[in-house]
């Protein structure tokens, strides 16, 4: 059972490497196409009412988006646009928008500040277990040592806790689709309260 894990991470950290170059590449070609946002304020007031408007939700279970990757935003709109991932507020924002839209919108949310840490005293024991439980399964190796995402990895640190614990559920039940399956092979073997540990590393990181 050990060796079968260390191949599923392994694996893992093979597919991030692979991805990192095709999202590259897309990447490039997103950025070539032509912007135009004349109505991009207009667009965003409603998505910035929930998300916040500098970057920080205060509802909860909505994500905070600032300093977000582009790309990974990007790529969220889209699933939302063509109903790959089902929430029904963003899929009705997202309806006859374009492309060129969708990346305008990416790009100015991405600009955004970063969410602020949550402001309780740490508790060591749980910051600890995480760190412990991210170096096994590499999560900082897709997602950077500080957190921060990159391309079509989101940014994990600073995010809400309640929002990071639903996320993680989902992905660990399968009812939330990600971009790929890796997100829903590493919580395979995470409880529960693993998750709850996760979550409250991630959201006292800056």
């Amino acid at each position: 059972m050990a060796f079968v894990r260390f191949v599923v991470r392994e694996c893992i950290v093979e597919w991030c490497i692979v991805m990192r170059s095709i999202v590259g590449v897309a990447l490039v070609l997103l950025s070539a196409l032509p912007a135009n946002a004349d109505t991009l304020e207009a667009r965003l007031a409603p998505c910035l009412a929930c998300h916040g408007e500098k970057g920080q939700s205060a509802i909860p279970e909505v994500p905070s988006l600032g300093a977000q990757p582009a790309f990974y935003l990007t790529i969220q709109l889209f699933m939302f646009r063509e109903k790959l991932r089902l929430v029904e507020p963003m899929n009705q924002m997202m309806q006859g928008l374009r492309d060129n839209d969708l990346r305008n919108m990416a790009d100015f949310i991405a600009k955004l500040p970063p969410p602020e840490p949550a402001g309780d005293p740490a508790d060591p024991a749980r910051m600890e277990r995480a760190r412990a439980l991210i170096e096994q399964h590499r999560c900082n190796f897709c997602h950077n040592r500080d957190y921060s995402g990159e391309q079509n990895v989101p940014r994990l640190a600073g995010q809400r806790e309640d929002y990071l614990v639903k996320a993680l559920r989902e992905y660990k039940n399968n009812t939330r689709r990600g971009y790929d399956a890796s997100m829903a092979d590493v919580l395979y073997l995470i409880s529960d309260e693993q998750i709850l540990d996760l979550a409250y590393f991630l959201a006292r990181l800056r």
